[in-house]
């Protein structure tokens, strides 16, 4: 598939990421103890969504230079629609992220280095899955009702079944670790790694990092298959992933200090899973637009959270 993404946008756009990164780390002590409020955490959320819809913008008077108008149009609404639903099945990953949190008892100071660290493997994981996808996609297109009848299920148990809380203590990756490495019996500081008599010990933050790494890798199961029901431009897909993951930090702050109070938001992402599995497989014999999938989507999240606020409010 033509992809609009040429070699100075690729280039551009991961220049943009490796330098967010590099301020983060160094201009806003992302790996720092210190605690972010949900003050915080709501302004940088806008500051991430902000950065998504003007880089939307961008690419859409970039491409009015080297493609159609209606390419360019066409282009910059999947890469929107792309965002939103990455968004919103980031924020079911960010649920598992404050149960593995809380297993490994992680102060909330500490919380943030761990999180910078999962974002950068998110980074390396994404990367190398939406490649293969489209990949996979492009010569053997079959794989893609495979892809669409997985999101459903998936939506269909998120939707009717409760989930029972994880028991970590009985994880297998969890056991077997604590039987071949040594641990240290509390958290020191910031570290994931101390030294010990010449022995080289790790901490319990490193363990919480290996969970989140793990559940990043079992949601982008999703996440990655849902967005090739919108576009296979690789540049595309890429790029909204991106932009998702690069605001997961401060939207898990937000979410950790009020998950309360939209309880009925996981409804919402399994019908976004079952409506996008749908598309998929309806492919064949139903061409749903873009700017559709986009309305569906975008009615589903605002009326479970609203209802997730009349229903707290009573």
């Amino acid at each position: 598939m033509h992809s609009v993404g040429t070699g100075w946008l690729w280039t551009l756009f991961c220049a943009f990421v490796l330098a967010v990164l590099v301020i983060d780390w160094v201009v806003l002590k992302g790996g720092r103890l210190r605690k972010i409020s949900t003050q915080e955490a709501l302004g940088w959320s806008l500051v991430w969504i902000a950065c998504a819809l003007i880089f939307n913008g961008l690419l859409w008077v970039s491409l009015l230079h080297s493609e159609d108008p209606a390419v360019a149009s066409a282009r910059s609404l999947e890469f929107f629609t792309g965002y939103v639903i990455e968004k919103s099945l980031s924020i079911d990953n960010l649920f598992a992220i404050l149960m593995v949190f809380q297993y490994f008892a992680v102060p909330a100071e500490l919380q943030r280095r761990a999180l910078l660290y999962g974002l950068i493997g998110a980074f390396v994981l994404r990367f190398a899955m939406i490649f293969f996808g489209v990949w996979l996609v492009s010569v053997l297109h079959w794989v893609l009702y495979i892809f669409g009848l997985f999101l459903v299920l998936t939506g269909v148990k998120m939707f009717f079944f409760q989930e029972t809380k994880k028991d970590f203590a009985q994880n297998f990756l969890l056991v077997w670790l604590k039987k071949h490495i040594r641990m240290t019996d509390g958290f020191m500081g910031e570290k994931f790694f101390i030294r010990k008599n010449y022995a080289l010990y790790v901490t319990p933050l490193f363990l919480a990092l290996i969970f989140v790494e793990l559940s990043d890798f079992i949601f982008a199961m999703d996440s990655v298959p849902a967005i090739l029901a919108i576009t296979r431009d690789p540049f595309i897909v890429f790029t909204s992933n991106m932009f998702a993951i690069l605001g997961l930090r401060a939207l898990y702050f937000l979410l950790a200090n009020s998950a309360a109070r939209f309880y009925l938001l996981k409804y919402g992402i399994a019908l976004v899973l079952i409506f996008v599995g749908a598309k998929m497989l309806l492919e064949p014999w139903l061409n749903i637009s873009t700017l559709f999938s986009l309305g569906v989507i975008a009615t589903i999240l605002i009326t479970t959270i609203l209802l997730s606020w009349v229903r707290k409010k009573r």
